[in-house]
């Protein structure tokens, strides 16, 4: 994933320092339509992009078309007539997937026990979800759910199912409105954060670095945690679920993740957007001498969340940590500042 360069985003995260606690208004359509010109070629930078969707957000109106960009379902360098053309390609191959799909199912349920298996983690997760409109009609469509959920599975080896990814692919449901447009968002999604929020590619590093980021930057913190029942490998829902249980609306969670798909301000936010959660509670912590299950409940209470406040107060935090670079430890440096693993 591209990012800006480390002193470019700490020039960008002190103006927004400056700014915590102001509401900016998000990108509109109009301005959305104006960073193309006439035959939808892109005519602003990725970098001019990336730094305003940090700084502002997007518009609810504008979603469905730009996260086509930041999933990577269009190039950021194709025409308007590219983009229709690849929608028809992205149709006809989730049709294809849906037509293999069915041919394969009966030996799916008949020779593979960890298919049944899967198939009944989804259909318990989708009884529990509940989901209605202001009429207090049902906006969930679940059969959706359960056909897209169970396609992946079998189409994505790297990602086996976890639990919490029947909410994730809701977000998507509730994003666009075509089935193969949700299939292959939520596919593309997974990919760029496969090392962010998927159990058995990267959680459990973004834990061992959670616990390197709380030793450097909080040593305090750091030695009350010491031998208090693994309490920072105990906090891996946030990384499965993505954060999506702290936050007051959906609305919050796709403004967090929209970042976290721009690389900004720097690879693997979430780390830091966990160690900011987790000073939110820090001084409660060491002043009542907590314990690990103390811990671990009031950091389970940290919910109704505002994303905005939460990305500014975590690109403080990583502005500060970049005033002491040189002292930042080289594994931490890798992380947060190389390319792709």
């Amino acid at each position: 994933m591209e990012t800006i360069s480390p002193h470019v985003s700490v020039s960008l995260i002190k103006s927004l320092s400056s700014l915590l606690g102001m509401k900016k208004m998000p990108i509109d359509k109009a301005e959305w339509e104006g960073y193309f010109d006439e035959s939808g070629h892109l005519v602003k930078s990725r970098d001019f992009i990336s730094s305003n969707i940090l700084d502002r957000g997007l518009d609810p109106a504008v979603r469905s078309e730009a996260w086509k960009f930041l999933t990577g379902y269009y190039s950021w360098r194709s025409s308007h007539d590219e983009r229709l053309t690849v929608d028809s390609v992205r149709r006809k191959s989730y049709q294809a997937l849906c037509n293999m799909y069915n041919k394969i199912q009966p030996l799916l349920e008949t020779e593979h026990r960890d298919f049944m298996q899967v198939r009944s983690f989804i259909n318990s997760d989708l009884q529990r979800l509940y989901l209605r409109d202001a009429q207090g009609y049902a906006i969930v469509d679940k059969k959706q759910l359960e056909k897209i959920l169970l396609l992946s599975y079998v189409c994505n080896t790297d990602a086996e199912y976890q639990q919490g990814f029947h909410e994730m692919l809701l977000l998507f449901q509730l994003l666009v409105e075509k089935e193969h447009e949700v299939y292959w968002l939520f596919q593309f999604f997974l990919q760029k954060t496969e090392h962010s929020c998927v159990v058995n590619i990267g959680v459990g590093k973004n834990l061992i670095m959670l616990k390197a980021v709380i030793a450097f930057m909080d040593p305090i913190f750091a030695k009350h945690l010491e031998g208090k029942s693994r309490v920072v490998q105990s906090l891996f829902p946030w990384f499965c679920l993505f954060f999506q249980q702290v936050f007051k609306s959906f609305d919050d969670v796709w403004r967090l993740w929209e970042v976290f798909l721009m690389g900004m301000p720097c690879r693997n936010f979430q780390v830091i957007v966990a160690y900011t959660m987790l000073q939110s509670v820090r001084d409660q912590i060491l002043c009542e001498n907590m314990g690990g299950d103390d811990i671990l409940m009031v950091c389970g209470n940290i919910i109704d969340l505002d994303a905005d406040e939460l990305i500014s107060k975590a690109c403080s935090t990583y502005n500060l940590l970049m005033e002491h670079e040189d002292k930042v430890p080289d594994e931490l440096k890798e992380f947060f500042l190389q390319g792709d693993p």
